[in-house]
């Protein structure tokens, strides 16, 4: 009886994650190493995302309240100047330094075009506001899909192994096989517990990032209809 307990419980240790690492060849080894990285970055990727998504929605409700305030145009963008402005602050300084660097040739030729450029600056400050949200995404999409596979390789690689051990030892006897069976799913393990959560993610930050582009569409579109107003009046 002692003695089955204590073979029991070797087999207990020798089924345990480190030393189903350390008893797997190099390549496998290699393969862990790479998606348990790769786990590691994508979490951080997800922790900063969410602290950056978080405050740019609470940028952009902040700024939404100071624009329909009432406040004129002018104050509001003294009042913005010194900061670090992202999300809908970012396209409204674009679009008021592009009136204000217009103002000289309006006086010489008119309104003509000053409210295409406003246009244009602002499609291109929402392009790079929307580029800075989707940056390090492409990396939760990459081992989203890739991960299942790479961990496949590990386990390939493992069982292949594995099969030239019990050719050599010409030992089928499960106790001989389920070891390296183990070592080599565990790698296929890894590759799920990487893309798994990468996915998820990925897919949730594409919608939180339509959603920020379309406030961010939204708002361009009612600030370009305030300066054709405002150039039809002095028209």
């Amino acid at each position: 009886m002692e003695v089955s307990a204590a073979t029991a419980a070797t087999d207990a240790v020798n089924f345990g994650i480190w030393h189903m690492f350390w008893q797997a060849g190099l390549v496998v080894k290699i393969v862990m190493l790479g998606l348990v990285a790769a786990s590691v970055w994508c979490w951080a990727i997800v922790f900063e995302k969410f602290a950056s998504f978080k405050k740019i929605d609470r940028s952009m409700d902040q700024f939404e309240q100071q624009f329909w305030s009432g406040q004129s145009l002018e104050d509001l963008y003294a009042v913005m100047s010194p900061r670090n402005n992202t999300g809908m602050a970012a396209l409204f300084m674009a679009a008021m330094r592009e009136w204000k660097r217009s103002q000289e040739s309006v006086m010489r030729a008119g309104f003509a075009g000053v409210q295409t450029r406003i246009d244009r600056v602002m499609d291109v400050q929402l392009q790079r506001e929307l580029e800075r949200l989707e940056a390090r995404l492409l990396f939760l999409a990459t081992i989203g899909s890739a991960g299942p596979f790479i961990g496949l390789f590990g386990t390939v690689w493992g069982i292949m192994t594995s099969f030239q051990a019990i050719a050599v030892s010409k030992n089928t006897n499960l106790a001989v096989v389920a070891p390296g069976l183990a070592e080599a799913l565990f790698a296929t393990a890894l590759g799920l517990l990487a893309a798994i959560p990468a996915v998820v993610f990925y897919n949730k930050f594409s919608s939180d990032i339509t959603r920020i582009g379309a406030r961010l569409e939204n708002f361009a579109d009612e600030f370009s209809a305030i300066i054709s107003r405002q150039l039809d009046e002095r028209v």
